[in-house]
């Protein structure tokens, strides 16, 4: 890598897309990119680990067309109105105008909703709990960047059914377990829960929770939002059961949205570093790679002492590949670091001597020997201690970078350097407006989830009464 991170974050994030091959931005149209293999092999591992947390807690999957009619779209009027401007149109087919016409999902509750105002009936229907992981499309109108902003993005989307408000707010806090679950504790990816003001939710909800990163340059990334819907849109969709009292009622819903591409580009961007990738075990494609180290004449005998060890690690259920290239130890070295890979072993004569294997950190690049016959012990210790190593890492970064304001000043001050600023808030929206615009783009991003902190004194903006503690920052 040529660009440092600390020195400029916005380079080093687009030399490592490259040098890592990660994406291919020459596709010729604005927006879009192209996944190659070795994002989408992280990707897959974001998809396998948020899935399958999904699978135990309830959910099946199910797969929507990704056109949604326009007479669909327009039938809840808030939600046309959160999304029109940002929609792709299909209004042609081969040489024909279509009379109804069709849009690619921006989200996908008119496109699911009224089939389920056929399929459920009465209470046994309920609860229904099912999720799509897919691609969803939006006109966005800011400057676009791989990953973090784009007009085609990968993400997972739940849609949950129940018949009482009580139960569907039960069911967003399970969602954000899962979050805490996924990007905390297995991905190393700190993050603020917020319970977003009435002018930032979801169009048609009546709460929208999101989940907030830092990224190294100072702005917050949205990783994901779970939305408390209410009976918005079964009254809309006519989604209505009958219970147990033979009354007619109108569901409860949720729906959540854990966004996959920017995941993979919180990870990419917080645990990378000058070298390249840094991945957590769980994560990672390649979870431990071999690299020969081969001296004249005696390649056979590394060679064969390589094998026996990949074969004993994906024995034990390890993702385990032996780099066996034409190439110098050195380059291997230098590649398996750009691609993050945790765990090197480096085979040697010396090694295959002493039945030792030296075994090498991604994330704190250090080396230590081990005993061949500790191995698999070795590497699972070194594996929970470098996701935890990864998420102090982040946690100290946002820690560092949160800072509480009490004045307009002060604000003005800490917006130059970025990150989080907590403060006192008044709840306008017309003084938030005023933030925006005067500090450089940052957002009041709501009041953090659960937190038991109460405002004292005055809006530290305009000298109002507070009513609540927030968090703003500039966002991506």
């Amino acid at each position: 890598m040529k660009i440092k991170k600390e020195e400029n974050f916005s380079e080093w994030y687009d030399e490592v897309l490259q040098e890592a091959e990660l994406v291919d931005i020459r596709y010729n149209v604005k927006g879009f990119i192209v996944y190659r293999p070795n994002i989408m092999r992280i990707i897959n591992q974001l998809y396998r680990l948020y899935e399958g947390e999904l699978d135990r807690a309830g959910h099946s999957p199910f797969l929507f067309p990704v056109v949604i009619p326009l007479s669909y779209f327009r039938r809840e009027s808030e939600h046309v109105e959160g999304f029109e401007d940002e929609v792709f149109w299909v209004t042609r087919a081969g040489k024909h105008e279509l009379e109804d016409p069709l849009i690619l999902r921006p989200t996908s509750e008119t496109a699911i909703y009224p089939m389920y105002s056929l399929w459920i009936r009465n209470y046994r229907d309920l609860p229904l709990k099912y999720y799509q992981s897919g691609s969803v499309y939006r006109y966005e109108t800011k400057a676009t960047r791989p990953l973090l902003r784009g007009r085609e993005f990968l993400w997972i989307e739940t849609h949950t059914v129940y018949p009482t408000i009580e139960d569907a707010t039960e069911q967003v806090k399970e969602d954000m377990k899962i979050a805490q679950k996924v990007l905390y504790e297995e991905c190393g990816l700190p993050f603020l829960m917020m319970d977003r003001p009435e002018w930032d939710r979801f169009a048609g909800a009546k709460k929208t929770f999101g989940f907030d990163t830092l990224l190294p340059d100072g702005r917050a990334l949205q990783v994901g939002t779970t939305h408390l819907l209410g009976d918005n849109f079964s009254k809309v969709f006519d989604i209505q059961f009958e219970d147990k009292d033979g009354t007619k009622k109108f569901v409860q819903q949720t729906c959540y949205g854990p966004g996959i591409s920017r995941i993979a580009a919180s990870v990419i961007c917080i645990h990378g570093d000058d070298f390249g990738l840094v991945l957590p075990f769980d994560m990672a494609p390649v979870q431990v790679v071999i690299v020969p180290v081969l001296f004249k004449g005696e390649e056979k005998l590394v060679m064969q002492k390589c094998e026996e060890i990949r074969k004993m690690l994906e024995g034990a259920g390890i993702r385990v590949k032996l780099d066996d290239r034409d190439s110098s130890a050195g380059a291997k070295f230098y590649y398996w670091e750009l691609m993050g890979a945790p765990i090197r072993i480096e085979i040697g004569p010396k090694e295959v001597q002493e039945r030792n294997a030296t075994l090498f950190r991604r994330d704190k690049r250090t080396r230590e020997i081990c005993e061949e016959k500790k191995l698999i012990d070795a590497i699972s210790k070194v594996a929970k201690d470098v996701l935890n190593f990864l998420r102090r890492k982040a946690e100290d970064h946002m820690n560092k970078n949160t800072t509480e304001v009490a004045t307009k000043e002060e604000l003005l001050g800490s917006s130059k350097k970025g990150g989080f600023l907590k403060m006192n808030f008044c709840g306008l929206k017309e003084c938030a407006d005023e933030i925006k615009s005067q500090a450089g783009g940052f957002e009041v991003k709501g009041t953090l989830f659960g937190s038991e902190n109460k405002p004292k004194g005055k809006c530290a903006w305009c000298g109002k009464r507070a009513t609540q503690v927030v968090y703003v920052a500039k966002s991506y």
